[in-house]
């Protein structure tokens, strides 16, 4: 008998996959859950599901600290926005993939199984990942079998598979950011629900009186809040309490899949919007203008690549170099003020700022006004000359 390995969440899709596997594809089944920050629960739960179902094996894979390190931190220094919003799910799926390849080649299986349907982005995230580093054959009985979620719901009634709950919406978390979709929310005038949120409070519920933090930036990555260092991990985690607690990090968009569907999803990512809007504060103060549209052009390129499951891409890497390479100089700290949903840079200080104050006061003689009158004259030439002769009335 011929062995898969699974990427199991303990979900409707992954639990029906793993008889659909032994019944349909005739394969002995190993699943594991790669932990990239999910709650307990979530990581507990494909465990116990695993074992009521049947599988030969099942493994749970610790990866928080290097998503947080070679992945969270990368997307910090690009500014990793699509359309808008910081990925999260899309980040985790590479080092899922990754993961998965590695204990495929150590159980010596045949092939690779998930969970994905046809119409969403995952498929390429993980397929694209997979084939680059494995050349084990890749099944994804529900896209495959074309089956329908009032389909998988009965099969797995069925075959007395357990499910996990009766969730009301689709619900993927890791570290950095929860995404919610589905259901009533399927409807993009349909307001999201006060109970979809786990992260962060509303508006209204949040404290009324305002919190100060400072953020300590080393080579474009946070290193300390308040003048506490800390890892990686525990930087991240603090700052999605601290601004979930403000009501900072709600996120809903209509967004652009790869496959070219419009999707209505829901974000909570409070960490993420506070990290990289003080790491864009600080390298305002450091990098010159046209690093800084550089630096505008390689976020949505970076964006785009990862949101496309394209991490492997060695474009990726190019932009990583010169990331790092600007990043050197954005070290500093920047003061934030939280409130009630607002994010306000209060202030930002760098040994590298190439602000001088000096030369901007007006009342500094250090730059000779009377040396920009020529400048300014012949500012705009080329556009001037069009008017005149081109719009003549």
């Amino acid at each position: 008998m011929k062995k898969v390995v699974l990427a199991f969440s303990g979900g409707l899709d992954t639990s029906v996959c793993i008889k659909l596997l032994e019944e349909k594809y005739d394969m002995e089944v190993v699943t594991a859950c790669v932990d990239v920050g999910q709650p307990e629960d979530e990581i507990e739960r494909p465990a116990s599901a695993a074992d009521k179902i049947g599988v030969s094996k099942h493994y749970t894979i610790d990866a928080k600290d290097e998503f947080a390190e070679d992945f969270i931190f990368k997307a910090i220094k690009a500014n990793a926005l699509y359309e808008g919003y910081p990925l999260s799910t899309a980040l985790a799926r590479p080092l899922i993939a990754m993961k998965i390849v590695e204990l495929a080649k150590k159980e010596g299986a045949d092939a690779i199984a998930h969970g994905c349907t046809g119409k969403g982005n995952d498929q390429f995230r993980f397929e694209a990942m997979i084939r680059s580093r494995s050349n084990a054959d890749i099944i994804a009985p529900i896209r495959d079998l074309n089956l329908t979620r009032t389909e998988e719901v009965k099969y797995a009634k069925d075959h007395g598979i357990p499910l996990a709950s009766d969730k009301l919406y689709s619900i993927d978390e890791n570290i950095w950011g929860r995404s919610i979709e589905g259901d009533i929310l399927e409807d993009p005038m349909v307001e999201t629900p006060e109970e979809a949120f786990s992260w962060t409070n509303s508006t209204e519920d949040a404290p009324d009186e305002a919190q100060v933090l400072e953020i300590k930036f080393e080579n474009g990555v946070p290193v300390a809040l308040d003048n506490e260092e800390m890892n990686p991990l525990d930087i991240i985690g603090k700052c999605n309490q601290i601004a979930g607690k403000h009501g900072i990090g709600r996120i809903d968009i209509i967004e652009d899949r790869i496959i070219g569907l419009k999707s209505r999803e829901n974000y909570e990512v409070p960490g993420a919007i506070l990290l990289i809007n003080a790491h864009k504060a600080l390298e305002q103060l450091t990098l010159t203008r046209s690093e800084l549209k550089f630096a505008a052009y390689i976020s949505e390129m970076y964006s785009e690549l990862v949101y496309d499951g394209l991490w492997h891409d060695p474009l990726r890497e190019d932009m990583d170099s010169a990331v790092d390479n600007m990043q050197r100089r954005v070290t500093g700290t920047v003061r934030v003020k939280l409130h009630k949903g607002n994010l306000r840079i209060l202030g930002r200080e760098s040994p590298y700022s190439i602000y001088s104050e000096e030369a901007v006061s007006f009342e500094d003689k250090g730059i000779d006004q009377r040396e920009m009158t020529g400048m300014v004259k012949n500012y705009g030439m080329q556009a001037a000359t069009y008017n005149k002769i081109c719009k003549k009335d």
